[in-house]
């Protein structure tokens, strides 16, 4: 034993004295290289003093990056997660700036903006050799994984020896996506966890399911989360009691919509007992939370800090550093793939300038690199539940397309955070199982806009007789690392709010999400019928249903209560779908299933208009700026999928259909009961069989 322990301190030793020696060699060469970097005195010194200059200020800024920058970090946790990432440059330059000074024979200077640089390169050089170093040894790598960790657990109770579960969700690959990205070696982890080829036996099962009309990360993840979304009839709606626009992604929206489905369900949510959330919409109950939209708006206080999520992963400089690298990396990847897709004129496409870059290079990097730090701790820390988003393909997919080889690109990397955290998974302090899991997928196609010229809101105002402005108006995009950007610089209310408000009161009110677009008369305070609309614009109706972009209508119905409305007069009720789903039929099935459940929420809309849809191509129009878009019926989009270890139960059987994102919360909670290995489910939770 005292042999193993002398290993160790020899072992622990030897490593930090080589990451001294190459973060003195580093200080050395950038002293070469920077003009306004000087390891020695004004009247010239020995090579040897330059050295043990160089040896003091690589020593010294070694320790006071150890021991002082995590309290600097947890005095900073109330700072926005992106003010905080540009901060950490100075206070790191400020270390090596008082790492000088206490050279006792006062050699070494530094002018203030080359030390941010000299900082950064030597976190990152440092960061560097001592993770190459500790990989080859098991011991050092858990040691290493394990500073990751929220050390609030270090004095608590030990880990139980039962599984824990991880749900990642991968925001907007669709199930036919993750086969093609499998199919193509851009996810080797995915594909040995399928056991595909000749790989060893699968050790995780793939089943899709199938999402709601309101194909979207708002309905789809409030339903896994919290068990219910019911009457969320899209991305964004119109709500006539409380005459407020409702958009899934806004802080305010989100934590209303919470409310409402514990309320409902009367349960806190999948992660209630000793879980934690990152990155979400929603909390799901969790205690610990990061990047979470529906408490962006409480006070920031202890409760929502995130000492989990930013703590752990800001305490190490060098994280920062490589995120800001990163990011400007990715920003200028974005800027050449946007001007090489311009001038080869490809088609469709979308204008991806202004600040989108930005908001790419910050779903794609610091988003990613936080969250999975996060789930990382989450981990080491022994949680019992974690969920977790990761954005990343879905704002890329939005604007370069669900099958370009830019969203390939984020695939490819997503998969190498899986794999990261799979290994983690080998060093906590009990097992886990991963579970995979998609929210929605996405399906192509060019815009509504760019195609006939007009938007909806256009065509609703020519329905109406209403003057139509010369030129389309565009509908800016609803993606949620918008409101994930937001959220971090604690600017909850979404952009361009006033946009949703009519000129006069008596004028509709249209709003689109994906392909689903959604028009309302705030003067009338009940959801008015067919009959109603045709009586107050006789040709509206008509102009929608036989419009080419168009597939399908539905409104309210005196005498049927729901109608669906198609081209050349067809007019289908609601309870006749299943006989003959007229326009529907091209959708799918469960279109009509889908279509039925909306029409019965106290908020869907006075007209719900999907858009066309080719079956032979899977394309869809976006009445948004997106030329891969979901939140509708039509293709991909309503094709999520679910990856599952084989050690838990099936989802369902083979009888069944998993559809529904309610289905899919009491699926995952069945799982997380099975501790000890696959189970039938429970007799005493009959709901669950049934759903």
């Amino acid at each position: 034993m005292h042999r193993g322990r002398w290993r160790r301190v020899v072992s622990q030793s030897g490593r930090s004295i080589a990451v001294w020696a190459v973060s003195t060699a580093t200080m050395l060469v950038l002293a070469g290289l920077l003009p306004d970097f000087q390891l020695r005195s004004a009247d010239g010194d020995s090579a040897t003093d330059i050295a043990m200059t160089a040896a003091f200020g690589a020593g010294a800024f070694g320790v006071l990056s150890a021991v002082v920058w995590p309290l600097l970090v947890r005095l900073l946790l109330l700072v926005p997660a992106l003010v905080l990432g540009l901060l950490v440059f100075f206070l790191n330059g400020g270390l090596l700036l008082v790492a000088l000074r206490l050279n006792p024979t006062e050699r070494g200077a530094v002018a203030w903006e080359t030390g941010v640089v000299v900082a950064a390169v030597m976190s990152a050089v440092a960061s560097a050799t001592g993770g190459a170093l500790a990989v080859r040894d098991d011991d050092a790598y858990r040691r290493r994984l394990y500073r990751l960790a929220d050390r609030r657990r270090g004095s608590g109770p030990p880990c139980p020896a039962t599984h824990g579960t991880v749900f990642l969700q991968l925001d907007g690959v669709g199930h036919d996506v993750l086969l093609d990205a499998v199919g193509k070696g851009l996810m080797p982890t995915v594909a040995r966890w399928l056991g595909t080829g000749d790989r060893a036996r699968p050790t995780h099962r793939l089943t899709p399911w199938r999402t709601d009309w309101s194909s979207q990360t708002g309905a789809s993840q409030l339903g896994i989360l919290h068990g219910s979304n019911y009457d969320i009839p899209a991305f964004r709606w119109y709500e006539k009691d409380r005459r407020e626009v409702m958009v899934s992604n806004r802080p305010t929206s989100a934590a209303e919509l919470q409310r409402r489905a514990v309320e409902r369900t009367g349960d806190a949510g999948l992660l209630s007992a000793d879980g934690a959330s990152r990155g979400n919409l929603f909390s799901g109950g969790a205690d610990e939370q990061a990047l979470v939209l529906s408490i962006a708006t409480r006070r920031r206080g202890r409760e929502n800090r995130s000492r989990a999520g930013y703590f752990a992963y800001f305490s190490d400089p060098a994280n920062a550093v490589r995120t800001a690298l990163s990011f400007i990396a990715e920003v200028g990847r974005e800027i050449g793939q946007s001007t090489r897709a311009r001038f080869r004129k490809v088609r469709p496409r979308v204008k991806r300038g202004g600040l989108y870059p930005f908001i790419r290079a910050f779903a794609t990097v610091v988003e990613r690199d936080v969250v999975v730090a996060a789930v990382m701790g989450d981990m080491l820390a022994g949680r019992t539940a974690v969920y977790a988003d990761l954005v990343a393909y879905d704002e890329v997919a939005h604007h370069s397309g669900p099958m370009s080889r830019d969203a390939e690109k984020v695939l490819e990397r997503l998969d190498r955070a899986l794999a990261l955290i799979g290994k983690v998974a080998e060093h906590a302090p009990r097992p886990y199982r991963i579970v995979v899991l998609s929210d929605h997928g996405q399906s192509p196609g060019e815009t509504f806009r760019a195609r006939y010229g007009l938007s909806l809101g256009d065509l609703v105002r020519a329905g109406c007789g209403l003057p139509v402005p010369r030129k389309a108006q565009r509908t800016h995009s609803g993606a949620e690392a918008r409101a994930a950007v937001r959220a971090a610089l604690h600017r909850p209310v979404e952009e361009g709010g006033e946009q949703y408000r009519p000129a006069r009161r008596t004028e509709p009110l249209v709003l689109a999400s994906g392909n689903l677009g959604l028009v309302s008369f705030p003067d009338v305070p009940h959801r008015m019928s067919k009959e109603e609309i045709d009586a107050r614009h006789p040709a509206l109706l008509t102009t929608l249903a036989n419009h080419p972009g168009i597939g399908f209508v539905l409104v309210r119905s005196e005498q049927h209560g729901g109608v669906v409305l198609g081209p050349y007069g067809t007019e289908i009720p609601l309870d006749r779908l299943d006989e003959d789903p007229g326009p529907l039929k091209d959708f799918g099935p469960g279109a009509a299933e889908a279509v039925r459940r909306t029409h019965s929420f106290p908020h869907a809309a006075d007209i719900m208009v999907n858009s066309w849809y080719d079956p032979a191509d899977g394309e869809v129009l976006a009445f948004e700026e997106q030329i891969g878009s979901h939140g509708g019926l039509g293709g991909a989009q309503a094709k999520a999928f679910l990856l599952s270890p084989v050690a838990l139960s099936a989802p369902v059987d083979d009888t069944q259909e998993l559809a529904g994102a309610e289905h899919i919360h009491h699926v995952l909670r069945r799982w997380l009961r099975e501790v000890d290995g696959p189970q039938v489910p429970l007799d005493a939770e009959p709901e669950e069989r049934a759903a």
